[in-house]
């Protein structure tokens, strides 16, 4: 039976949303304020150091190189810990949203280290 529009807006007003959104936010926001303070160090440094990324490290390596691959290190690095996160964090909690919207009852999750869900 699918849930009503009213269900809906129970569900979004639920303590278990607010704490699924809050637990995605907590890992969202520091995420990409770092990457992208680390992706500006990297433009300025290339825009106004240019001797510093022009220094050879290995052969025609240079310190430019290293940052440009550092830039998809880091990128797939993102993405690797926040499908760990997403799993132990975020997958329980969402289950039990969903639970709760399609059946009215939510499955208790198992709970982590900080006390909350997992």
């Amino acid at each position: 039976m699918p849930a009503s529009a009213e269900r809906y807006l129970e569900v979004q007003r639920s303590e278990e949303f607010a704490q699924l959104r809050h637990r995605l936010r907590r890992f969202i926001f520091p995420t990409t304020v770092a990457f992208i303070v680390w992706y500006a160090l990297y433009v300025l440094l290339s825009a106004y150091a240019r001797d510093f990324m022009a220094v050879k490290l290995i052969g025609n390596i240079n310190v430019a190189l290293i940052f440009g691959l550092l830039q998809f290190i880091s990128t797939f690095l993102i993405a690797w810990f926040y499908s760990r996160y997403a799993a132990k964090e975020l997958d329980p909690l969402a289950d039990d949203v969903y639970n709760t919207l399609e059946n009215g009852t939510a499955e208790p999750a198992a709970t982590t280290t900080d006390g909350g869900k997992a």
